[in-house]
């Protein structure tokens, strides 16, 4: 690199633009091979910088120079999609807690790890790598970020790496401290940056780095827009989180490895799900969070379907196998995802899916706590699609202190050590491998066979050991396999016996229920019931906590259970270790089913309607009720102008009239019988008016939700009430994004802590 300051030496009276002598002595066609270009063109700068030569003496026509300050760096971290990449920046608490890190770093030449967003990610300084905490994620680079740059396709500005910001900074402080501008600055690279002004900095790339598509060479030398530190560029930089955490939510996904149309994983959605309930704590908690009342609700992903399609299970490989080529796309698509629903249904696969949700839950559980250890909040899961079904048969199946399992005491049902397992088993020469990975009673009983598997374990050994805990450690019901099912869910018992009350000859009640064969690949069964499928007889784990909520989003749960036998739930049927269930859906989901319906059986209760987040109905259904309400008072008019007229004719003046016959007083009856019809309609839809616009009593729907009500919609958009066929697949993954589901849920949590929410000001 060298730098040379201009022909004219010291500060300019005009600065030049590109078709003065300086600028074709040098010009960038120069920078490759030596040689000046043909058409020298004018270089492109954003708006901040000026265009023309007027303007250039406007920027330098300074009486005195400014002086140099330091550049306040920003940190930023890289994004990388499958065909862009892009650099986000930290928010200021981040930042400033990595800039004092990188202070420690350079004195004691030692690695450093800060905590940052939320403490999901570790920063790893001196390394300069970003971690994620709670789910697999590949390292990102981290940088410190001083100077940026702009090409004319780029819409934002990017940073240039570590060693070029500082040059470019030691060059900027020599020009600024002698007063010396039009300053080249040549990297080994063959780039140019040119510091025409403090405020005009330009980058030229030789041509030799263009993109071999660029035919034309007004394209090829058009520079880039260089700026300093990151107030001069345009960038949002995000608000901290608090660091206080109120709640703790655990969110699983459906079938699949995507959640939306963009085929964005559990992560990212739930990334977005976390950053619109930041800005809604904002906004509808600003008073409490502003006097420190709350802090924030954490959202933390729970992926199964990884595990589901690993090497483990091969079962990716088998159904390859026998998958036809034709529409090889659409095939991969349905292997990838609509198979999760008969994969749910298999016995063998079945206890690998709840297994896997489980023990991800136990883990983020765990490992959130020693991250948090002042945490005493209480926690909640959020099941979508096929994701509530599985969190719903597993809270079904919790067990309790009343069950004869002491609800701290899970997994530790007997007191033996690890090692005295080990020796009774003959295994403890795995003693030490076991001990390695710190696996005590409790992880183990958390561990699968491919768990011991990765430790180096053989196949006899894993069997041995898993049999034992699975002997020795799970419940009677479960060891059995027998299926597990809730007073209030069960399906009612087959007949087996004839009309007369008595037992068939040569058959039992254990002989009458059909049994399938058992898998040969899992020791586990189908459970026939007189009606339905049957649910599938899986041994449950259990779950470290108890969720105080449970909020299922666009949830086929009432027709999974319609379809396994299940008509009515019990009113009085609550989960056993969670009070609370929320069901939330879009009116055009096509997975979503109710569960009200299959409580309360004798009323027809409309669903409850989610209120808009800025609160208010939207407003074509404001407009609908309003023609509603119009047609209503148009019917009544009409109904009330036909009883004036009546009463009207009815007092008419009449002379001495004749004696009635019989004929006419029978014509006489009907007249008042239709007139007292008439009067009856009328003041019935009057009074029914009146009655709606009264307050509606209190609906019990069953213990489920506390008495509460459970099936909860969401107000559709005014474009997606045109077509409902068109949005159906955008309903059922519209959640992720839903400020009014969000809102929703903080609600519920909130109004346990005793604080409410604040409508603001529109």
């Amino acid at each position: 690199m060298s730098c040379s300051p201009g022909e004219e030496g010291g500060p300019s009276k005009a600065a030049p633009n590109v078709n003065n002598q300086e600028q074709l002595d040098n010009p960038s066609g120069t920078l490759a091979e030596g040689k000046p270009p043909e058409n020298p063109v004018s270089p492109v700068v954003d708006e901040a910088s000026p265009c023309s030569t007027s303007s250039f003496e406007m920027l330098d026509m300074e009486s005195v120079p400014a002086p140099y300050r330091e550049v306040q760096p920003h940190w930023f971290f890289c994004r990388r999609a499958e065909e862009s990449t892009s650099w986000l920046p930290f928010s200021r608490e981040d930042s400033d807690k990595l800039e004092n890190a990188w202070t420690t770093v350079n004195e004691k030449k030692e690695e450093v790890v800060i905590a940052v967003e939320g403490e999901r990610y570790d920063v790893h300084v001196k390394e300069r790598k970003r971690y994620a905490v709670y789910w697999e994620q590949a390292p990102t680079e981290v940088r410190r970020c001083t100077w940026f740059y702009k090409g004319d396709k780029d819409t934002r500005f990017l940073p240039y790496p570590e060693d070029f910001s500082q040059r470019l900074e030691e060059a900027f402080m020599i020009a600024v401290t002698l007063d010396e501008w039009k300053t080249k600055l040549e990297f080994p690279s063959g780039e140019t940056v040119i510091l025409h002004n403090p405020k005009l900095i330009m980058q030229y790339q030789p041509i030799g780095l263009q993109d071999e598509w660029v035919s034309s060479p007004s394209e090829q030398t058009r520079p880039r827009t260089v700026k300093r530190a990151v107030e001069s560029i345009s960038v949002e930089i995000p608000d901290g989180e608090p660091d206080k955490v109120d709640h703790l939510v655990f969110m699983v996904h459906g079938i699949g490895p995507a959640c939306d149309l963009r085929f964005r994983s559990i992560i990212q959605c739930v990334n977005d799900f976390r950053s619109a309930s930041l800005s809604l704590l904002a906004s509808h908690y600003k008073r409490a969070q502003q006097d420190g009342v709350i802090g924030r609700v954490e959202f933390l992903p729970v992926n199964w379907h990884s595990a589901l399609h690993g090497d483990a299970t091969g079962v990716d490989e088998d159904i390859q196998r026998i998958t036809l080529p034709s529409i090889s796309r659409l095939r991969h698509f349905t292997n990838d995802t609509l198979l999760d629903l008969f994969f749910y249904n298999s016995p063998t696969y079945c206890q690998t899916i709840v297994d896997t949700v489980a023990s991800e839950i136990n883990k983020l559980h765990i490992l959130f706590k020693q991250r948090h250890p002042e945490f005493d909040g209480a926690v909640s899961v959020v099941g979508h699609s096929l994701g509530s079904l599985i969190l719903f048969d597993l809270l079904t199946n919790q067990r309790t202190g009343s069950d004869g399992v002491p609800s701290d005491e899970t997994f530790r049902l007997n007191c033996a050590t690890l090692e005295q397992i080990l020796t009774r088993l003959g295994l403890q020469q795995y003693l030490h491998t076991l001990q390695a990975e710190n696996l005590d009673l409790e992880s183990l009983a958390l561990c699968q066979d491919s768990d011991l598997k990765d430790l180096g374990i053989p196949l006899g050994p894993r069997k041995k050991i898993l049999n034992y805990v699975k002997r020795k450690w799970l419940p009677e019901d479960c060891r059995t396999g027998a299926v597990r099912l809730a007073p209030g869910l069960q399906v009612p018992p087959p007949e087996t016996s004839d009309p007369d009350g008595n037992q068939p000859s040569g058959l039992t009640t254990q002989q009458s229920q059909f049994h399938r064969a058992q898998s040969t690949t899992s020791a586990v069964d189908y459970e026939y019931f007189d009606m339905g499928i049957g649910q599938v007889s899986i041994d449950y784990p259990q779950l470290a906590f108890h969720p105080q909520t449970f909020f299922a989003f666009g949830s086929p749960i009432g027709m999974f259970l319609t379809v396994r036998g299940l008509k009515h739930i019990d009113p009085n049927y609550t989960f056993p270790t969670c009070k609370s269930f929320y069901n939330i859906y879009h009116p055009y989901d096509p997975v979503a089913y109710r569960i009200e319906p299959m409580i309360v059986t004798e009323e027809d209760l409309e669903p409850m309607l989610i209120p808009h987040h800025k609160g208010r109905k939207r407003m074509h259904l404001e407009l609908k009720d309003s023609l509603t309400r119009m047609s209503m008072d148009l019917k009544n008019n009409v109904l009330g102008s036909l009883r004036t007229a009546w009463q009207s004719f009815a007092r008419l003046p009449v002379a001495a009239l004749p004696p009635v016959e019989e004929g006419e007083l029978t014509m006489e009856r009907d007249r008042q019988e239709t007139h007292a019809a008439v009067c009856e309609e009328a003041e019935s839809s009057s009074s029914t008016e009146q009655t709606e616009q009264t307050e509606q009593p209190e609906i019990k729907v069953g213990m489920l939700n506390g008495g509460r009500r459970i099936d909860f919609v969401l107000q559709e958009k005014p474009i997606e009430s045109f077509n409902e066929y068109l949005f159906a697949i955008q309903s059922h993954l519209c959640y992720w994004e839903s400020e009014d589901t969000a809102l929703l849920l903080l609600k519920e949590i909130y109004d346990k802590h005793g604080v409410a929410f604040e409508q603001p000001q529109q």
